[in-house]
């Protein structure tokens, strides 16, 4: 019997995903990759974040739906936070990563980034005309 579970995500983009990852210190590693869980069992998925416990953490494209589930052995979860925190908070660092590169595609860039006491992050982002 499996220990996987998959959760749904609003992700969509790779490239805002593996920076989002990164932020929170996870080294994403891209292709099919080989997501670890109890016992030895494994699934595949496009994006892992090995753990030095074996219980890895993996997201899975949806082609149906467009976006990436997060899978992993729930049951071993051994991260700092509670699996919906770490999404609320990678959900949080994608966004502000997305934004980053779309303002950047526009000809903006970063004035000044602070994070909140709220544990919001605002940005102030200018764009020179000459």
């Amino acid at each position: 019997m499996s220990h996987f579970s998959t959760v749904k995500t609003e992700l969509r983009d790779r490239e805002a995903l593996v920076a989002a990852l990164r932020d929170l210190g996870q080294e994403p590693r891209e292709g099919n990759q080989t997501v670890r869980g109890h016992r030895g069992q494994t699934v595949t998925a496009e994006l892992c974040c090995p753990q030095a416990d074996g219980a890895d953490i993996g997201f899975r494209w949806n082609s149906s739906e467009e976006r990436y589930e997060l899978v992993s052995d729930l049951e071993l979860w051994n991260q700092p936070v509670p699996v919906e925190r770490f999404l609320a908070q990678l959900s949080q660092r994608y966004a502000l990563q997305s934004i980053l590169a779309s303002t950047a595609a526009e000809g903006f860039q970063v004035s000044e980034q602070r994070n909140v006491a709220d544990g919001s992050i605002e940005l102030v982002v200018t764009r020179w005309q000459g």
